[in-house]
């Protein structure tokens, strides 16, 4: 059964920079040798994952890139913006208003702190709910 999850942003440090969170769990991933596909909701928040994967923590290494590359397949960490097609992964990180699609064996859903986000992710719980998934909610 596919799971999702979902990372309610609610400390300090991760409500001034949700996309930390969003470096964290890719660390986790990657380390759980897990290929992931981050969804960003457009190109500049795309390019803003890729700068914070370079930096948010100088003792991790965490191969990734902006999709769309030939060497794609060999990337642990692929962020993807929109309208980029990409092959399917077992984990993905999705950022964007919509569900998921795909065949993916979990997803992770990073939920900011902003009410208008909050609303949105319930939408998303109930659709996959719908599709069967298992769910779980954390407070971060």
């Amino acid at each position: 059964m596919p799971r999702a999850d979902f990372y309610l942003i609610d400390k300090p440090r991760f409500r001034e920079q949700p996309l930390l969170l969003v470096c964290e769990l890719a660390k986790r991933a990657f380390a759980a040798q897990q290929p992931t596909l981050i969804l960003a909701r457009d190109h500049a928040q795309a390019e803003a994952v890729d700068e914070w994967l370079w930096a948010f923590d100088e003792d991790a290494f965490i191969p990734h890139q902006l999709a769309g590359d030939d060497d794609d397949a060999d990337t642990a960490v692929l962020i993807v913006p929109p309208g980029v097609d990409t092959p399917d992964r077992p984990m993905v990180i999705n950022l964007r208003e919509d569900c998921a699609s795909g065949n993916f064996q979990r997803v992770l859903e990073v939920v900011a702190a902003d009410p208008d986000e909050r609303t949105g992710s319930r939408e998303r719980w109930g659709e996959y709910k719908r599709r069967g998934f298992e769910l779980s909610k954390y407070d971060m």
